[in-house]
């Protein structure tokens, strides 16, 4: 299997061959789902948090004596069986980050390219550069190649000219190879790949 790769104008100017091996095969799309669920498990903040009886203030005096009251026996006003007591068993600050086997990682990865590899959405680029900083510029560089919505641009190393650049446009981002994830795949409509990027992706997940 082969793709075209265009230039910045959408002219081709060769093909790139993509490894069976890496975009063949059945889409498991479990381990999608298992790596999606772990990234957005750990981007959680986890910062909720309740008080409990010693944590509330107040409550240091005994509300009233021990015996002759005829109400039940009570050492604080801050006891959870009261109002404005403490909570029992409440949320506590943790992380909710949990761990997946990099060979689940590299197979959601690789299902989630096959994935959009056969809904026909990625293009192949010689080059992602821009020569100046300037918005205009990288949005007249998607539009060549066709592209709008919700765009993922790819390269081994990102140009920093076209980073700056494209920040302002809505739903584009840029990720490097390295640190290219299913949830990454996934979340986007297009994805921009350089030649690079693709044959760097293949020498990790094949």
């Amino acid at each position: 299997m082969t793709l075209d790769v265009v230039n910045s104008q959408n002219q081709k100017v060769g093909d790139v061959d993509l490894n069976d091996a890496v975009f063949g095969g059945t889409i498991k799309k479990d381990l999608v789902w298992a790596s999606v669920v772990r990234q957005n498990a750990s981007d959680r903040a986890g910062t909720h948090a309740t008080k409990n009886r010693a944590l509330v203030s107040g409550g240091g005096r005994k509300p009233y004596k021990q015996k002759g009251t005829g109400r039940p026996q009570a050492g604080s006003t801050r006891s959870p069986l009261w109002r404005k007591g403490g909570t029992v068993f409440g949320p506590q600050p943790r992380s909710y980050d949990f761990h997946l086997s990099k060979k689940v990682e590299r197979g959601a990865l690789r299902a989630a390219l096959q994935t959009k590899l056969k809904d026909g959405v990625i293009i192949v680029v010689d080059e992602l550069k821009l020569g100046e900083i300037k918005t205009r510029a990288a949005a007249e560089l998607l539009a060549s190649l066709g592209v709008t919505g919700k765009t993922l641009m790819i390269d081994v190393k990102l140009d920093d000219n076209l980073v700056l650049a494209s920040r302002n446009l809505p739903g584009v981002r840029m990720v490097p190879s390295g640190r290219l994830t299913a949830r990454d795949v996934m979340d986007t409509r297009r994805i921009v790949a350089t030649r690079a990027a693709v044959e760097r992706l293949q020498e990790v997940l094949g």
